[in-house]
């Protein structure tokens, strides 16, 4: 007798059909998959138009509302030495402030730094972006409301821009274009310009003004000034309100000692001359070493208007609450006297308490014999006038951060866009 209890009491669930010497799967199952994948699909759109429906979903960012009383500024550089002294200047004073700093020159630990001090939501926010990327320029301005620009952002160094020209030109005359063209196109109506002394060259007669011809003599100087010219060139058909700083040789910083300079260490060769000196001081470096002992100058070493950051950074803010549509400003920032390398150098050594080791070396090329300001035309326009002008005072400031700072903000994060 056949036993049929047996095979009827195997499970149903997993066999198969065969026919012809082939095995296909049993109907049902295929009907369960197709099942399931439907219920996923259902559930995905119910949750997406919970999601929509939700309040939160649909709320902009704060950064791309213009709001009664609160005035935005991108602040393009912001993680660097003066741009980062700039945006926490703005924040204190309840700006709205965005950073955009690819950090090639900049320190993310800046940008820390700030955000730690400003963590209320829409206060500050950090995009890391290339300005030369006219693609990413475009939609940060498209996704944000500005009032304001202030352009930092440029590679900044005499020496490099004899080596490297195109660099210089491309950085600094190309990536403005860019800049301005977003805010043409977004309606962004006021720019606060950094811009360079090194745009007057070696002028015949001091102390330098506003009207002082403009003969630069190194590529910084030149793309600086070709910057200038696109901005002064497209203010005549705009209604944009400009103002153009053209600022002397910065020192210091913040007093209280959250922000200082840290430049990267493959750039010291190429840094200003307080970054050498305390390099020296904390002997990183063997010793100071001066270039150029030869100028037509009362000790020989050149002259230079030394201004802190922190007054460099007052008159950004000054030149933003007076800037008016249609107008361009142009005014130096400097203190109106000037002090050799040999005196700055030794108010480095009193400033460290260190008996700096001093090399004097050949000229460096495109560097010029002296330059100091006459700020009297942005006392009478804008109310600005340097309060820090004691050298020594200044580099002891500074020199305060460097020892507390011994690797500066620390090891830049790798960032990608």
């Amino acid at each position: 007798m056949l036993n049929f209890g047996r095979a009827r009491s195997q499970s149903r669930t997993n066999r198969s059909i065969s026919l012809g010497g082939m095995d296909y799967p049993d109907p049902k199952r295929k009907n369960n998959f197709v099942g399931k994948i439907l219920l996923a699909a259902t559930l995905t759109a119910l949750c997406i138009i919970m999601l929509k429906q939700s309040p939160s979903f649909n709320t902009p960012s704060t950064f791309s509302l213009h709001e009664s009383g609160v005035t935005h500024v991108l602040v393009t550089g912001g993680a660097g030495y003066i741009g980062s002294h700039a945006a926490f200047r703005l924040l204190k004073d309840s700006y709205r402030v965005t950073i955009v700093d690819n950090l090639s020159r900049g320190n993310l630990g800046a940008i820390k730094v700030l955000q730690e001090l400003f963590p209320e939501p829409g206060r500050l926010q950090f995009i890391y972006a290339d300005l030369g990327d006219a693609k990413s320029v475009n939609k940060i301005f498209s996704e944000n409301a500005f009032d304001a620009v202030m352009h930092f952002a440029a590679v900044a160094y005499v020496g490099e821009s004899t080596l490297d020209p195109l660099k210089y030109y491309h950085n600094i005359t190309s990536n403005t274009l860019v800049v301005l063209e977003s805010m043409a196109a977004h309606g962004v109506k006021t720019l606060i310009y950094s811009s360079t002394c090194a745009t007057y060259g070696e002028p015949e007669k001091m102390p330098i003004t506003e009207e002082t011809p403009q003969v630069p003599i190194n590529p910084y100087g030149k793309a600086k000034k070709m910057a200038e010219d696109i901005i002064l060139d497209f203010s005549k058909n705009s209604d944009m309100a400009v103002m153009i700083l053209r600022y002397f040789n910065v020192i210091g910083s913040d007093p209280e000692g959250r922000l200082g300079e840290a430049p990267r260490p493959e750039l010291r060769e190429h840094g200003r001359i307080s970054g050498a000196c305390f390099d020296a001081a904390r002997g990183i470096i063997p010793g100071l070493k001066v270039r150029g002992t030869d100028y037509k100058t009362s000790d020989g070493t050149c002259i230079r208007d030394y201004i802190d950051v922190t007054d460099l950074v007052d008159a950004h803010v000054k030149a933003l609450e007076h800037a008016q549509p249609r107008k361009v400003g142009i005014y130096n920032v400097g203190t109106g006297k000037g002090s050799s390398v040999k005196e700055f150098v030794e108010a480095c050594k009193k400033a460290t308490g260190v008996d700096i080791k001093v090399d004097f070396l050949p000229r460096r090329p495109g560097d010029y014999a002296e330059v100091y300001s006459d700020p009297s035309k942005i006392l009478r326009e804008l109310n600005w006038t340097a309060q820090h002008t004691n050298l020594q005072e200044s580099l002891q400031v500074a020199w305060r951060w460097q020892k507390s700072h011994r690797d500066g903000y620390g090891t830049p994060l790798v960032m990608y866009s």
